[in-house]
């Protein structure tokens, strides 16, 4: 090899890292000023008129991810009082959301029962199901727990996350002798 072999080697590597990670920055930033719009053009909306439940469920979701608990819960709620809102499906998405959005608060007792709305709305919804799984861990609930993930298994057997749950709080549960 010659002298100039490794250094064009090298640049030519770094030119390489350097497009993957601009090719990912502006992927992300692109993905940032959608969602931004979105947020935007939904609060506009919607304080202008009355707007559907898609609308306010939408605008939750965004503010869910930006972890924005309290305003997403009042949007969700919204949701729910909206009179276009249509099918047993999408009330479950919406007590869903409204129980993660409690539970990223911490407030597990008011989780668990918007999970619940939703499974009686949805009985086999698995999300449902593993979060309140989740919020029945973090109460300490170790038997409703176990049973949460095992209805997840009867509708989903190969879940990982319900699986591994499950394995873990059984291991817990195993009296020492």
């Amino acid at each position: 090899m010659n002298e100039l072999s490794f250094p064009v080697l090298y640049l030519s590597l770094l030119v390489a890292l350097l497009t993957t990670a601009a090719f990912f920055l502006v992927r992300q930033v692109l993905k940032t000023r959608r969602v931004e719009t979105r947020l935007n053009e939904l609060q506009s909306k919607l304080s202008k008129e009355k707007g559907a439940a898609q609308d306010h469920y939408e605008l939750g979701s965004i503010l869910l991810e930006k972890r924005l608990y309290s305003q997403a819960i009042a949007r969700f709620q919204k949701a729910l009082k909206s009179k276009d809102l249509a099918g047993e499906d999408n009330t479950a998405l919406i007590y869903n959301a409204l129980g993660y959005a409690y539970a990223a608060q911490e407030q597990f007792d008011l989780a668990i029962r918007y999970y619940k709305d939703a499974l009686d709305q949805q009985p086999g919804y698995v999300v449902a199901l593993n979060n309140l799984g989740f919020s029945y861990e973090k109460k300490q609930l170790i038997t409703q727990a176990i049973e949460s993930y095992d209805k997840v298994l009867a509708v989903e057997p190969n879940n990982t996350v319900a699986k591994r749950r499950v394995e873990s709080l059984r291991k817990r549960m195993v009296p020492s002798s």
